[in-house]
């Protein structure tokens, strides 16, 4: 169990994290004069290099986003040049992508950054650049919404998700995150059309998405299953494409379907709990249509503490989890729950980036419930989330060395597949990096200094503000 630090204050962290953009800085120049991109999307890093996986081209827009979020914190242009350069030149078969579900990652990060920072003076206004990412937003948000499928639920009411590029049956955790392709789309007044000039609510579809997430990928401790306790997550959810009926749990990189790989998890805290500040900005009355702002809130609020809940309890001591919190060898390990995470153990790996993106939820999540008036849970999760980033910053998570071209340490892509580097010495991968573990490093600590900075809060819909 976590065991938070209720002393650390967000300053505290202000030489960590002038260490970490440093870092973060030679991390990407040196990815920029060494990789080789005609080899794909740099994915993780193998013996402190990095190389590509041939599945899908998810993490691009997490190396351009990355720098991105580099400008953003220091204000050093090479990295907005950089950026801004690749997103024109790379990035648009990502718009028009049909067959995956990755928009959020991929569209979201580079051209939704490059369009919030214009909307902030952070980037002089220019119509024409403007209307560019706008377009490539509109787009994204309406290609990741015709991925559909219909299901049922005992409401009679409409029903569904945006399925994995597994197929229509499969419902990913990871895919909550994408939502905010769609919710950018709907925020930039688009209209998404299907035969005969349908007109699909793009809203009504990200909404539906959350529920589905919320219903059969997040667990609430109500005998669903024998291993139904509160907050742990299903990495996919598996359909009757027939019928629309839920059929069962699965997994794709966690160890099974009754467990919780922390990653997906870390995915549903993150994705619940900015979808949450999102839905705080609408007009309550056109959200009528929907359910209304009482109901929509409930169920999101539910998975967002359940999951936070779920990390906080199943994490050891620093803040850190295992790559699964029902890996096979964890028995092994004693009492791992009781002292920091070892990621130099013998039997199972733990997995950095799941923190990274976990920390964001716990620190979005601890500030919607103080500034709803829910202060003693607020802090709990606040806290929480800086006693996590507090350990992400420093040796051994942090990258130090300059040979090495990740940025966050000991992080796993795909564990069952066998995907991650093992060093010769060791039985379990370490000392990795990978892509999105860098780019959401950097987001979380980008959010945590304007904080500290007093600067605009940092929101994915800031885009559209």
């Amino acid at each position: 169990m976590i065991q938070i630090n209720n002393a650390i204050q967000p300053a505290d962290l202000r030489p960590k994290l002038q260490r970490f953009w440093e870092l973060s800085a030679q991390k990407i120049r040196l990815i920029d004069q060494e990789y080789d991109l005609s080899k794909g999307s740099p994915v993780f890093t193998v013996q402190g290099k990095y190389t590509t996986r041939g599945w899908t081209e998810w993490t691009q827009g997490f190396q351009y986003g990355s720098s991105i979020l580099q400008f953003d914190a220091t204000g050093d242009t090479y990295f907005l040049e950089a950026g801004r350069k690749k997103t024109v030149e790379v990035m648009a078969p990502h718009v028009s992508h049909i067959g995956v579900h990755d928009h959020g990652f991929n569209n979201v990060s580079t051209y939704g950054n490059l369009l919030r920072l214009m909307h902030e003076g952070k980037l002089p206004h220019n119509e024409w650049e403007k209307a560019f990412y706008e377009l490539a937003l509109k787009i994204s948000g309406a290609v990741q919404a015709s991925r559909w499928t219909t299901i049922k639920n005992g409401a009679g009411t409409p029903a569904g998700f945006i399925h994995s590029f597994n197929g229509p049956h499969s419902l990913f955790v990871d895919t909550i995150r994408s939502c905010r392709a769609l919710v950018l789309s709907h925020q930039l007044g688009h209209v998404f059309q299907a035969e005969g000039d349908v007109k699909i609510d793009l809203l009504e579809r990200a909404l539906l998405h959350m529920k589905a997430t919320a219903d059969y990928s997040v667990f609430y401790g109500e005998g669903r299953d024998s291993y139904d306790i509160w907050g742990r997550t299903a990495h996919e959810s598996v359909f009757n494409t027939k019928d629309g009926n839920f059929r069962c749990p699965n997994s794709q990189q966690g160890y099974s379907g009754f467990t919780t790989w922390t990653r997906g998890l870390a995915w549903a805290m993150c994705g619940f709990a900015e979808q949450l500040e999102f839905l705080d900005t609408l007009d309550k009355k056109g959200l009528q249509a929907h359910g209304g702002s009482e109901t929509l809130e409930a169920f999101m609020l539910r998975a967002a503490k359940a999951t936070c809940d779920f990390y906080i309890d199943h994490t050891p001591i620093n803040g850190i989890p295992y790559w699964d919190t029902g890996a096979p060898n964890l028995h092994k390990l004693g009492d791992y729950l009781d002292r920091p995470a070892e990621p130099f153990n013998d039997f199972e790996p733990v997995d950095s980036s799941a923190a990274a993106i976990g920390a964001q939820g716990l620190l979005r999540l601890g500030k919607y419930l103080s500034d709803k008036g829910e202060t003693e849970a607020g802090q709990r999760y606040w806290q929480a989330g800086l006693t996590v980033l507090d350990t992400l910053l420093e040796e051994p998570y942090l990258s130090a060395d300059s040979a090495h071209q990740g940025l966050l340490l000991h992080t796993i892509y795909h564990r069952p597949n066998g995907w991650d580097y093992v060093p010769e010495e060791s039985q379990i991968p370490y000392g990795e990096s990978c892509m999105w573990g860098d780019y959401h490093a950097r987001e979380v600590a980008l959010y945590l200094q304007r904080v500290i900075k007093n600067e605009p809060y940092y929101t994915f819909f800031g885009a559209v503000r």
